[in-house]
């Protein structure tokens, strides 16, 4: 997915801020699951599956973004547990020669009345087949 890095998105040197590539990989997966129905809308989600929030993410950094424009995150599923789901990603410039990051986030769905990790539902699992990780 091509996502925008914009003015306020730099450091003071000019540079992607190291913060701000969470929410670039944020942006694409949301973008990715709104364009298949899971979303929010009026501040409710639209499925089940949208009810889910970040259990771990970490990140390696390889080389800075510089300036504003586009780049392109990769990102795949590696693991779908019962409730959990391990992306891969790597941020890269638009035509794939320089990998800026790369590196690893796990959600969690939860059940909004008890706030506890909750399956998923199969219409998630059906799409996310689509995206996951050959074993």
């Amino acid at each position: 997915m091509h996502v925008p890095v914009h003015f306020d998105d730099l450091d003071a040197m000019g540079m992607l801020h190291n913060s701000r590539y969470a929410v670039l990989v944020e942006r694409a997966i949301s973008l990715w699951w709104a364009e298949r129905g899971v979303s929010f809308a009026g501040g409710r989600p639209t499925t089940p599956d949208a009810f889910n929030v970040v259990r771990e993410y970490g990140i390696t950094f390889n080389r800075p973004v510089l300036g504003t424009g586009n780049v392109t995150v990769h990102f795949w599923l590696e693991k779908l547990g019962t409730s959990s789901a391990t992306y891969r990603f790597r941020v890269t410039s638009t035509d794939g020669e320089t990998v800026y990051a790369e590196g690893r986030r796990v959600n969690v769905r939860l059940d909004p009345a008890t706030m506890r990790p909750s399956p998923w539902t199969d219409h998630a699992r059906t799409l996310a087949t689509t995206i996951l990780q050959p074993s």
